[in-house]
């Protein structure tokens, strides 16, 4: 019986597009090198500046309205929705009238892209004003409640972000299954368990989002000292290993972030050779991976691993 079709949403909507593209040639390239009925179902992250941003800080170069404009062009020219990250959870009523989010917004509307959200100000504002973006619920809400996350998914949702704590809840995911289509799971998150700082480290990245604030005061109690590495983040217990991954899909699960927008490069690469490619070809995409990105600067369009921290 063949597998069905997973989709993966993956970081880095401007900071990674150099590796994403690169992913994307590949996969065109070498299909017989990646996993079976795999699709990128789309990128998320936002543009430099946009005070709507949460999850993490993005405050690195400016970009203008046609660097806007090339980048969303560069994934929905091959059918890839581009995510907003729209999850700042501070916003009010005159934040979404920003000028720069607006901008992006009309740039980005043409029926195929999406926006992440949490503020249900601004949630309101993009489906009165934007109603052709399918709007996502975000794991910034820190749903771990079953019976929230039963009402969460009653709304006018596309998708609802699972909570990482309930990736392995065998209760939760029982109670879970009649909705597995409309729910998106993060694989391989590096947030400690059960977090007692996250929803508290969300105010504060927001809070630095809207005062143009880049110095990141935060401090993090995680006492793991692997925790921005690949290996580490397999350690920790909501990891989803492949193995996991296939036997949640025979459940009906089929969407799957990668997170990674504050891990750089070296982290993304892992993640996405791990997840994305069959074990016996990994080290060949690996080294034509960095062959090839070597070529082209080595670097992503903007190298978040050594300007930018925080959540995703």
């Amino acid at each position: 019986m063949e597998q069905e079709t997973t989709y993966w949403h993956l970081p880095g909507l401007c900071h990674f597009g150099m590796i994403n593209h690169v992913l994307f040639d590949t996969m065109r390239k070498y299909p017989d090198k990646f996993r079976d009925n795999i699709k990128i179902g789309s990128v998320y992250g936002t543009f430099p500046w946009a005070i709507w941003n949460g999850g993490r800080n993005i405050m690195d170069s400016f970009v203008n309205k046609s660097d806007v404009d090339k980048i969303i062009r560069s994934y929905n020219a091959l059918k890839i929705p581009a995510r907003f990250t729209w999850t700042n959870v501070l916003l009010q009523e005159e934040h979404t009238y920003d000028s720069y989010c607006n901008m992006i917004m009309r740039v980005g509307d043409n029926g195929l892209n999406q926006v992440l959200v949490n503020s249900p100000v601004l949630e309101e504002y993009i489906r009165k004003t934007y109603p052709n973006y399918k709007v996502i619920s975000s794991t910034t809400k820190r749903i771990v409640s079953v019976d929230r996350l039963l009402e969460e998914l009653e709304k006018d949702y596309y998708l609802v972000v699972l909570d990482y704590d309930l990736n392995h809840d065998e209760k939760a995911i029982e109670r879970l299954l009649p909705h597995a289509d409309r729910l998106e799971i993060l694989v391989n998150e590096t947030c400690q368990p059960h977090c007692p700082q996250r929803a508290a480290h969300y105010r504060e990245i927001s809070k630095h989002q809207l005062e143009f604030d880049t110095d990141i005061r935060f401090p993090c109690t995680d006492p793991a000292t692997d925790k921005r590495t690949f290996a580490g983040c397999m350690k920790r217990p909501s990891f989803m290993s492949n193995s996991d991954i296939d036997e949640y899909v025979k459940k009906g699960f089929k969407n799957f972030k990668i997170v990674g927008r504050g891990e750089g490069k070296g982290f993304y690469l892992d993640s996405i050779i791990y997840y994305l490619v069959k074990p016996e070809s990994r080290d060949f995409i690996g080294k034509y991976f960095n062959d090839t990105l070597a070529k082209m600067g080595g670097l992503p369009m903007r190298d978040e691993s050594r300007r930018q921290s925080g959540k995703r």
